[in-house]
């Protein structure tokens, strides 16, 4: 595919995954939160969980996945319960008194974070309906393989950059500062969003 028809793709690619999600909130919280490394490890283990799913789409198991609406209705229920879980940490430190002069949370495990990462996109059944439809519209019908691979590869490195420049803008000292004074609002304002989400994850119509 030329790099004419490839770029509007990546650039319609990064307005989607910028747009603000449980995605973004995992990572732009955890990188105010607990730092720059934090916040990479939260942003590399979504786009861990995002090149899952495109395989699977690419694969061709998602109409597979489609075709059984259990496991599309578990993968709702199950991220929408792990949101209310981010929604409930987050409530739970708003409402901690005080304000802080150092980091708020103790070091995790780089490889746990990431995990938590994984698992926010591994959980939201849209992800795979996302892919799939790239996939659908983006790429010609009988193209080769390596065309499929072409556009999978361009939007992962894409969500790479993206969420890393997000990880690293929010991790700044300016920005730490800023969290730091006003901690409470800031997890307030994140207990409400995740709380949206996870309402939103099971009101919203799959397929």
């Amino acid at each position: 595919m030329p790099l004419s028809d490839l770029l509007p793709v990546l650039i319609g690619w990064v307005i989607a995954i910028s747009s603000p999600g449980p995605a973004t909130l995992a990572i732009t919280g955890a990188a105010m939160e607990g730092g720059r490394r934090r916040g990479l490890a939260m942003a590399w283990g979504v786009v861990a969980g995002s090149a899952l799913w495109a395989l699977v789409a690419g694969l061709g198991l998602g109409a597979a996945m489609m075709s059984h609406a259990w496991i599309l209705e578990t993968l709702r229920w199950a991220g929408a319960a792990y949101l209310l879980f981010l929604a409930w940490k987050s409530a739970r430190s708003a409402l901690r008194p005080g304000s802080a002069s150092a980091r708020l949370v103790p070091e995790e495990p780089f490889r746990r974070t990431m995990a938590r990462g994984a698992l926010i996109h591994l959980t939201n059944p849209k992800a795979l309906l996302f892919w799939g439809a790239i996939f659908a519209v983006v790429v010609p019908a009988g193209a080769p393989g390596w065309v499929l691979w072409q556009v999978g590869l361009s939007c992962l490195a894409t969500s790479i950059l993206t969420f890393t420049f997000m990880a690293l803008a929010f991790s700044s000292r300016p920005v730490a500062r800023l969290y730091l004074r006003a901690r409470r609002w800031f997890d307030a304002g994140f207990a409400a969003l995740f709380g949206l989400a996870a309402v939103k994850l099971v009101t919203t119509r799959l397929g």
